[in-house]
């Protein structure tokens, strides 16, 4: 199971997929899907479904399969690209950033956003954060021409050049580990839950654009009808010095399920999980020895928040792995913590109770 994990988080690190153009993603699970027997569901937005009878509540499983990054917004006459963001990309980062902007057959064409020499930079500019209004990309190119004749227009999806590595410790690093760190997951829980002869109904879900406004899952939800939802994503690491007094996640340490999460930034949303699933995944990792950790913040939000109002309310629960770096071109995570939190979503779903009541009178 470990090998299988680290080498699809691997591979689906390495492929681009921006919000609304996540083709290359989507085509290698759906292989993988295939591979295993199993027949996935498309549906207009671009979510992958697929489906495990059972009995008892019916469950959505989730992760997304989408990444932050940019979007061409203006070519130069000289061949710079002007861009807009698409998802949380910290404006810092940006300067002599490595992208790729990808054509219009799919092809990754490699350039840089633009950033002054340093040899030119006055003192009072050296401390100071660009807009990205202010900043290009440099494909290399020296006309605008040249970069139409190579398949970039404007609303071409340019990520962060892609790479993915392990290093010490099994962990691993590079691009969109959030949440394709997540994708890897759930296709091994869709392996081991292809010989499943009990439990409920489950239904795990590949969705789309996530990163740009949290709502690729919805339309999903809205014709599954869950029960129950289980939202898998990142949970911040708390255990760099610059991070110590924002909670106790610890890369590493196994996964972890957040007890509150709220946007507070312009997107009033945010989840409180269902009490009932709460102890039943505490009592899950305890039934099968797994440490399981806890988070309680503001900052972060998931599709979860909209999921949890679909019908008359869906029992809802955000479970994740600890990541350092979120959101930008290097995150980490714990190959390990990838390995305990697929035990504890197979192990969890084949010991929910048929009956299990989830209306909290």
């Amino acid at each position: 199971m470990i090998d299988r994990i680290r080498e699809d988080t691997l591979h689906l690190m390495k492929i681009p997929g921006l919000s609304g153009h996540e083709e290359q993603v989507r085509s290698f699970i759906k292989e993988e899907l295939k591979k295993i027997g199993l027949t996935p569901f498309f549906d207009k937005f671009g979510n992958i479904t697929v489906t495990f009878p059972g009995a008892g509540p019916r469950v959505m499983l989730f992760t997304h399969m989408d990444q932050l990054g940019l979007i061409v917004r203006k070519i130069e006459d000289d061949g710079f690209l002007r861009f807009e963001r698409v998802g949380g990309v910290p404006e810092k980062i940006l300067p002599g950033l490595a992208i790729s902007a990808i054509s219009k057959n799919g092809s990754a064409l490699p350039g840089i956003i633009g950033i002054k020499s340093h040899h030119a930079t006055q003192p009072e500019e050296k401390y100071k954060v660009l807009s990205y209004r202010d900043l290009y990309i440099d494909l290399g190119m020296a006309t605008a021409a040249e970069v139409r004749a190579n398949g970039i227009e404007i609303g071409s999806p340019v990520v962060y050049k892609p790479s993915a590595e392990v290093i010490a410790n099994e962990n691993i690093i590079g691009t969109s580990v959030d949440d394709r760190a997540g994708c890897a997951v759930l296709l091994e829980v869709a392996r081991q839950l292809n010989s499943k002869t009990n439990g409920p109904e489950v239904n795990i879900v590949f969705s789309v654009q996530e990163e740009f406004n949290l709502r690729g899952a919805l339309p999903v939800a809205q014709k599954i009808k869950p029960e129950i939802a289980i939202q898998i994503d990142l949970l911040l690491a708390s255990d760099t010095p610059d991070m110590k007094d924002f909670g106790e996640i610890k890369l590493g340490k196994g996964p972890g399920i957040s007890m509150f999460s709220f946007h507070g930034r312009g997107t009033l949303n945010g989840v409180i999980p269902h009490p009932v699933l709460v102890e039943h995944f505490e009592q899950t990792a305890l039934n099968e020895n797994i440490n399981l950790q806890k988070s309680a913040h503001i900052g972060a939000l998931t599709d979860l928040s909209y999921v949890q109002s679909v019908e008359d309310g869906v029992a809802s629960i955000d479970v994740g792995f600890p990541i350092r770096y979120s959101h930008t071109p290097q995150e980490m995570c714990d190959l390990n913590d990838l390995v305990g939190l697929t035990k504890l979503l197979v192990s969890a779903l084949n010991s929910l109770p048929k009956n299990i009541n989830l209306i909290r009178d």
